[in-house]
């Protein structure tokens, strides 16, 4: 049962329950050992709780966003597909992220000299690095530089800075929406260097196959490169969650590391990212693969 004196309204004898319209149909429940933070900041509903089998959780508007128990999954696929597959990144942009956990995957990468991290919220930000410390641990690098700000409007005056971009963002309903369009990603490809490289949140292929289809037909107009790949992480919607990977170079093979690590560097920097997970990753179930890429299944 949630102690002390905070109190929210997912959480009902003792239990959070995520319920949304974007998932019709299904609920998730956590057990809840105390309501450790909430307040409603200027773009959103921030709550963080300690849970019985998740560690601490971070909610919001009601939609989980991260947990101890499981955020190591999303954090290195969305991170690592991109990063292995530049030839050398040395500049880095995250939009989004303000928990913190794609910096510390970052700058796990020799090669990196800066990253630049811009999120519309500092709540986010603030919140993370007090009640998850292990993940926002990224934010005491010195290549790690901060903005408070909307990442389209970042955008306006980059070209050609970033080698990698990477789009942590939460759904496309509230702030996160101007990160879903066509006009975002026309400004990512501008922001990028020659042989740039983004990965993007993509949503479930159980429940968004659809926008799937639409965000991967949107960037196939811009870029040579362009696939869907996905990772299993048990406390997102239907326990799957997408990565739309796009790259500027036409003779890049998404779907094999352009860099790797050793197997014992493998064992020592990640939980779930290795170079046979990457290209597994990018190997779907049949509906999907027919549905999202239909060129390929009719030839």
């Amino acid at each position: 049962m949630a102690v002390g004196l905070l109190t929210h309204p997912t959480i009902k004898d003792g239990w959070f329950t995520e319920k949304s319209d974007m998932w019709p149909g299904q609920a998730m429940s956590i057990k809840v050992e105390e309501i450790l933070h909430h307040e409603k900041s200027k773009y959103q509903d921030v709550l963080v709780f300690q849970s019985s089998n998740y560690g601490n959780v971070l909610v919001l508007d009601n939609v989980i966003q991260a947990t101890e128990r499981d955020e190591f999954s999303y954090q290195e696929m969305i991170s690592h597909l991109a990063l292995n597959s530049h030839p050398n990144p040395k500049k880095v942009l995250v939009i989004g992220g303000g928990d913190g956990g794609v910096l510390r995957e970052v700058v796990k990468h020799e090669s990196v000299e800066r990253v630049d991290l811009v999120d519309i919220d500092e709540a986010v930000p603030r919140v993370s690095q007090k009640y998850l410390p292990k993940m926002s641990i990224g934010f005491q690098h010195p290549k790690v530089h901060v903005h408070i700000m909307d990442g389209l409007e970042f955008l306006q005056d980059k070209v050609n800075t970033y080698d990698v971009i990477i789009t942590d963002s939460s759904d496309p309903d509230g702030p996160a929406e101007s990160l879903f369009g066509a006009d975002f990603f026309k400004r990512l490809k501008v922001a990028m260097t020659d042989k740039g490289v983004f990965t993007t949140q993509a949503e479930c292929m159980w429940l968004y196959i659809e926008d799937i289809r639409k965000a991967l037909d949107i960037n196939r107009k811009l870029y040579p490169q362009v696939r869907y790949a996905y990772s299993c992480v048990p406390s997102y919607p239907c326990g799957q969650i997408g990565h739309v990977v796009c790259s500027k170079n036409p003779d890049l093979d998404l779907t094999q590391p352009l860099r790797r690590w050793t197997p014992a560097e493998e064992s020592k920097l990640c939980r779930y990212y290795s170079a046979a997970m990457h290209t597994a990753a990018f190997a779907l179930p049949k509906f999907a693969q027919d549905y999202l890429y239909p060129d390929e299944t009719s030839s």
